[in-house]
């Protein structure tokens, strides 16, 4: 349940489905599936790992996109993170704002986690991942990018917050 100030959570995989079936799709979205889920326990504890950051939202400068103008894996720099990303992305802006980078991004709560011992370092960049609402695209060419990059970090582990 959500907190009592803000209202329950908003439901919103009915609302996709509800706002394609207004729009004349007579299929429902897919949601990516994973029969075996593609993820491992950890062979360590998380206090000792070190840890990357994976969002959703977009970098400030759009003018570098790949083929087909679609958005692209992009990573930056957790010392220096940008003040403003692309918000060109349709979400509940009812429901919540792009204004709390931490929301999307949470570098300063990484940070305490770090400093108390709970995680032992957060990586230096954090990584971008599109939105591009292709399952295909996304297993086949964003998700081997971001993999590689987190290799190059040499991180134990991921933590995907989404805009």
């Amino acid at each position: 349940m959500g907190d009592a100030n803000q209202g329950p959570p908003v439901p919103y995989m009915e609302r996709t489905r509800n706002y394609y079936r207004a729009l004349g799709y007579e299929k429902d979205y897919m949601w990516a599936h994973h029969d075996d889920v593609p993820f491992a326990r950890p062979p360590k504890s998380l206090r000792d790992m070190t840890v990357a950051l994976i969002t959703t939202a977009g970098p400030p400068d759009l003018s570098n996109r790949d083929v087909g103008n679609r958005k692209h894996v992009w990573s930056g720099e957790v010392a220096a993170p940008p003040l403003s990303f692309d918000t060109d992305l349709a979400w509940d802006k009812e429901a919540t704002h792009t204004d709390d980078r931490e929301t999307f991004l949470p570098i300063d709560a990484m940070g305490k986690l770090v400093a108390d011992g709970t995680v032992a370092a957060l990586s230096p960049r954090f990584h971008g991942a599109p939105t591009d609402y292709s399952h295909r695209k996304t297993c086949e060419h964003d998700a081997p990018q971001i993999l590689r990059r987190l290799r190059e970090d040499r991180v134990d582990a991921a933590l995907l917050t989404a805009l």
